[in-house]
């Protein structure tokens, strides 16, 4: 299958290289044409006018679902109009006792074509189809929650 890429660059630009002396804000290459700032959680340190990886993960994964979302929903013949979600990642201790992302929020409001409807219930199943066939979705853990909007 595919093989994707990114390049990431981190230089020094301290003096001394020791704890707490350091940024650990760097630069993500996209195809070699985008680069993104990326830094610490700024819980950690970062700098908050940066990315940083958890926001990266959240971001990847509400864009996964979307994408999966918008070919099951035209697959099914429903004419979306608009997508919008708020993505949150949340930052904690997984059952080892080690940080991770325990758990990602996503929040999305569908908007169709005016005239067009489907049920709450409809909705919800095919937001967790989109789940479940989300490539992002599938490469973690159960634990991301879908909150329709």
């Amino acid at each position: 299958m595919s093989d994707l890429s990114i390049e990431l660059h981190w230089q020094r630009a301290e003096p001394v290289f020791a704890t707490g002396t350091y940024s650990n804000a760097h630069t993500v290459q996209m195809n070699r044409l985008y680069d993104i700032t990326v830094d610490s959680a700024p819980d950690w340190g970062g700098d908050p006018s940066n990315t940083n990886p958890e926001q990266a993960l959240a971001s990847a994964l509400s864009s996964c679902h979307m994408m999966t979302f918008l070919a099951l929903a035209a697959k099914a013949g429903w004419p979306v109009a608009s997508y919008h979600d708020y993505a949150e990642a949340h930052l904690g201790k997984n059952p080892k006792g080690q940080m991770s992302v325990t758990r990602i929020d996503l929040h999305p409001v569908v908007r169709f074509d005016t005239g067009f409807s489907v049920s709450d219930e409809e909705l919800a199943q095919m937001q967790d189809r989109a789940h479940r066939y989300c490539f992002i979705a599938n490469t973690l853990s159960d634990s991301v929650e879908i909150n329709i909007r």
